[in-house]
């Protein structure tokens, strides 16, 4: 190769191409962002549209449905899905990957627009963000003390932390949970009212009357001028209390007369605890395509202001936050590579026996390394979970080049060769196997373009960060590695006892090799059965293998879901939750137990149960899942359930079942179809906490109008609608300044004024004449059960079948039972799809087949172009079935499944285990050129290449233990990529020495392969 020869002639050359790649990937490692995963988020935008007092028929029809029909039109649309709940509808529009966040937030918005004359009048503007609806915060901040109240803590939550936090990078959203906002609130007590013949109205009115604040103008004189501010609004309880409702009988009724005044909390519909303490959540929530590390590392830094800027007294805690576990996850494989790079290094140095030997291909490993960080920023990735992964499996893989150019010069020294003609003639040997064997990595790593959606990036980053690293060691192979060995290795006449000892092992096992190698070439039809055994081995794994998206893994919490009886107070709902926290604090393993109440609705709750860090606990946080679940899931009176988080940037709360029945028919025959398929996962023990987001037995007392009494007694039905209002809810009736802030100033009545329906005798209206009309003799009342929410999937009513899944029973083994219990039970008029993880699995093991395939198609046509052959490249493949059997097996030894992770080490060994093959059958094509026989060039080529093979293979088996017995953070997954190398190498080397020699002498042709040439 020209130019190996040239770095050995030139070494300063050599050195410094090297210097320069480590340079530039220096300079490049510092601009690339860091992340749990690629950039897998798929661009999600959500409208939100507030109808106050739309009942959710209504919300559906009018709203979300207008919606849903302009927005279909947008190019990129993945999956609409839509709720419509009482006085809110919010709809998410996922785009596909290529879709750019913004632009696609930007059509939203223009759809929307259009629409918005369609709409009803009394609704509030959409409002459109970049988020998926009801995402969940990354990071919960808590807010507590013993000096200050729930309203002075919301206040400062509002004024003070939210404005702060807002500009974090990537926050979309910061909610305030457990809040108690300041409101100035008129009591009414109705007999009072009737006493006086006075009606809600009246009272509200003089409210508005009295309550306003209007520039009076200025006072200009010759010289100067004076603004005038009218003191005409309300800012104490007393002065509320002092208006002036009606005079009757010639004294003027105030509303203190009236009405019980006072300062106090608009609402208590939330409520939050952090281990047992009250306190106020701050949750931020990230654009839906934001870096959580970004968003966390930037919250972290604005807590120290938020602090200073706080009074004494109030503490700020980080109650939970979802990012360590990406944090603790990157720094474990940082981890990884150091010990592989150990492990790999004590390989080297075992099979070289010299410390200058092993100083040749160790050196690759920094090199590859860090130049490959340049091209991963040349391609626009981060440093992530995958991209380090790729990493860590390129220790083993860098150094084989580097270990076949070395081992080949150093046997012609040990021939008595000179160094500097050993490594010209070395290099020359080996220089075409070493292109062939990093094309032939690169190659395989192409068809993983064509994958589709999340996964398919993920596939791309892993692929393309492992390719750029053989490549760079590719090109150190041929430059620094051949120049270094003719300056640094020398003949070692006098051997010491280490060196003669390993010589000797080695020298033994090769002459073993070479006698068992004859032998199995004589019954070369026992090696054809051996191969197809492991075909049929690998074909009954793989039938029986379980199927996933990605294994649990223990990322550091136990959220427990927390689902009340649909019309449950917030006292019934928090004392429950009040239960399942006694449960986490008798874990020693949890130091944080933080509860959000009310959110979305009062019967809805989140207990979180953060775990200490991994390294000071022995169970992880899926066996204690598992401890706890029959002791929450045994609560009689809720549904509550403790599950992990799912992987692979899925939603926080998003379980691994989502089923999703589609229909035009209406949601109470829907509902009997849900009710009929949730029977049918009764009976299979597989699925657990079954759940369905379709839930009909809402309780409410729907109020009928007599419009024709009304209309003669002159009463208008808006009076009747805000009365009731004003009686049951509260109604905000104007605003009062404090401190520089807008609050609501509401009228109810007395909390014994709306305990019952009954309740509303007490309420007079003002007829004609000035008669007073008591509510009852205009409304009828009667008690209906309503939907809690109306979702929509595609457009269409649907209701989403959710489930956990037993140990034993895996994500693809759960939607095949779906599929089959879906043409069981549905009727025509029903259609069925996925969403979230079972949507993305769908996905990707639609993909796996096409891509592995694509991949053995790239590496036979690129083997086929350089050996000048189709027989010799079909020689070498038949190496790949023989290592699928032996990771197969590793891989359900082990306990792992079919998942992405697992997915990608076999996609990446069908590159690994073809170099074996590369290096027996190119030399023993040179020798056959030389005049040697197929059956003694094949033995030849195949004794001479077996110490080269034993050192590559155990560098990359070795460099994958730390892989497959990995610890902490993340280790699930990466015990599965670990396990498939470590198995897959290791039986597949082993039976490639012997295979690919037999289809040699079978197969190849009576000449060997190669470019024409001249007979002129």
């Amino acid at each position: 190769m020209q130019l190996a020869e040239t770095s050995i002639r030139r070494p300063v050359f050599a050195t410094v191409l090297s210097l320069l790649i480590m340079l530039v990937g220096a300079v490049s490692f510092n601009r690339l962002s860091v992340r749990e995963y690629p950039k897998i988020d798929e661009p999600v935008v959500t409208v939100t549209t507030q109808f106050s007092g739309a009942s959710s028929e209504v919300v559906e029809a009018q709203v979300t449905k207008v919606l849903e029909d302009s927005l279909a039109g947008i190019e990129g649309v993945d999956v609409i899905t839509s709720s419509s709940r009482q006085e809110r509808s919010q709809i998410s529009i996922r785009f596909a990957l290529s879709r750019d966040a913004d632009s696609a937030a930007a059509d939203v918005r223009d759809k929307t627009s259009r629409v918005r004359q369609r709409l009803p009048q009394g609704i509030d503007e959409p409002v459109i963000a970049k988020v998926e609806a009801d995402a969940f915060p990354v990071i919960f901040l808590s807010l507590s003390s013993d000096t200050h109240s729930a309203l002075q803590l919301s206040e400062m939550a509002n004024t003070l932390v939210k404005p702060i936090l807002q500009t974090a990078p990537g926050a979309a959203d910061v909610t305030v949970q457990g809040e108690r906002k300041f409101s100035m609130q008129i009591a009414l007590d109705p007999a009072k009212l009737a006493a006086y013949r006075l009606t809600i109205q009246d009272v509200e009115d003089a409210l508005r009357r009295s309550n306003i604040e209007v520039p009076a103008g200025r006072i200009e004189s010759t010289l100067r001028e004076f603004n005038v501010t009218a003191a005409t609004d309300l800012r104490r309880p007393q002065e509320f209390a002092q208006v002036v409702v009606k005079s009757v009988n010639g004294f003027p009724v105030r509303i203190g007369d009236v009405a019980r005044v006072q300062q106090g909390p608009a609402n208590e519909r939330t409520s939050v605890r952090l281990n047992g303490r009250d306190a106020i959540g701050v949750g931020v929530i990230r654009q839906a395509t934001a870096n959580p590390l970004d968003l966390s590392a930037g919250v972290r830094q604005l807590m120290v202001k938020i602090q200073k800027d706080l009074p004494p007294g109030v503490t700020v805690d980080v109650a939970n936050d979802n990012s360590v576990f990406i944090d603790r996850s990157i720094k474990a494989v940082y981890q990884t590579i150091v010990e592989a790079s150990v492990l790999v290094a004590l390989v080297i140095f075992l099979f070289l026996r010299t410390l200058r030997a092993a100083i040749i291909p160790l050196v690759t490993i920094p090199v590859a390394l860090i130049g490959t960080f340049a091209l991963m920023a040349l391609a626009g990735f981060s440093i992530n979970t995958l991209t380090l992964l790729a990493l860590v499996l390129a220790i083993g893989l860098v150094v084989d080049d580097a270990i076949v150019m070395l081992e080949n010069i150093y046997r012609h020294i040990e021939d008595g060769m000179p160094p500097f003609q050993a490594a010209i003639r070395g290099a020359r040997e080996v220089g075409f196997a070493i292109v062939a064997m990093t094309l032939t990595l690169v190659a395989v790593y192409v068809p993983l373009a064509f994958a589709p959606g999340r996964t398919g990036r993920l596939f791309t980053e892993f692929a393309l960060a492992l390719a750029g690293a053989v490549t760079v060691s590719g090109v150190v192979a041929l430059t620094l590695s051949p120049m270094m060995s003719s300056v640094l290795l020398r003949h070692n006449p006098k051997p010491g006892w280490f060196d003669r000892t390993m010589e000797h092992l080695l020298e033994s096992f090769t002459k073993g090799y070479g006698w068992v190698l004859a032998w199995t070439l004589r019954h070369r039809w026992l090696v054809v059965l051996a191969m197809l055994g492991s075909g049929v081995v690998s074909w009954s794994v793989m039938s029986d293998i379980k199927r996933e998206l990605s294994p649990l893994e223990d990322r550091g919490v136990v959220l427990a879901q927390l689902n009340a009886p649909d019309g449950s107070t917030l006292d019934y709902t928090n004392r429950y939750a009040r239960a399942i926290e006694k449960v986490g604090e008798s874990y020693p393993e949890f130091d944080r137990v933080f509860s959000t109440i009310g959110n979305p609705t009062v019967a809805q709750g989140n207990v979180f149960f953060r775990a200490v860090p991994w390294e000071e606990r022995k169970r992880t946080t899926l066996e204690m899942a598992k401890e706890m679940t029959p002791r929450i899931s045994g609560l009689s009176g809720v549904t509550a359930f403790p599950v992990t988080p799912p992987s692979l940037g899925q939603g926080f709360t998003q379980r691994p079942v989502n089923f999703v029945i589609i229909t035009s028919e209406s949601y109470q025959n829907l509902s009997q179809t849900v009710r009929a398929f949730q029977d049918e996962l009764a009976k299979n023990p597989g699925f657990l906490q079954v759940d369905t987001d379709l839930r009909l037995n809402k309780p409410e007392f729907r109020m009928e109008v007599d419009r024709e009494r009304a209309a003669d007694l002159g009463v208008g039905v808006d009076t009747i609608a805000r009365s009731v209002e004003t009686i049951l809810g509260g109604r905000n009736v104007t605003r009062y300044k404090r401190e520089g802030e807008q609050y609501d100033v509401v009228v109810q009545t007395l909390a014994s004024g709306h305990d019952a329906p009954e309740d509303i005798d007490k309420i007079f209206v003002r007829a004609k004449g000035d008669a007073m009309v008591p509510l009852s003799a205009l409304v009828k009342i009667r008690e209906v059960v309503v939907p809690r929410e109306l979702n929509h999937f595609g457009q269409r009513r649907s209701a989403t079948i959710t489930a956990n899944l037993s140990a034993d029973y895996s994500l693809g083994q759960a939607l095949d039972f779906l599929d089959a219990t879906a043409k069981k039970v549905l009727k025509p008029g029903y259609a069925t799809d996925v969403n979230g993880s079972s949507r993305e699995f769908k996905k990707s093991s639609d993909s796996l087949t096409l891509v592995f395939l694509l991949a053995l198609v790239f590496i036979f046509l690129v083997l086929a172009a350089q050996f000048e052959s189709f027989v010799d490249p079909l020689v070498i493949m038949l190496s790949v079935p023989l290592s699928m059997a032996g990771a197969l097996v590793a891989l359900k030894w082990s306990g792992g499944t079919l998942n992405v992770f697992s997915q990608i080490g076999l996609i990446t060994l069908v590159g690994l285990i073809t170099k074996h093959g590369i290096l027996m059958v190119e030399f023993a094509n040179q020798l056959r050129e030389q005049g040697m026989a197929t059956l003694q060039a094949i033995q030849q080529s195949a004794s001479q290449r077996i110490r080269p093979i034993l050192m590559t293979t155990g560098a990359m088996v070795l460099g994958a233990i730390p892989l497959a017995f990995a610890k902490g953070a993340g280790a699930e997954s990466r015990q599965q990529i670990g396990w498939v190398i470590v198995g897959g190498m290791t039986v597949g080397t082993l039976l490639t020495v012997f295979v690919v020699p037999t289809m040699y002498t079978l197969l190849a042709r009576k000449h060997a392969p190669g470019a024409k040439k001249d007979t002129a």
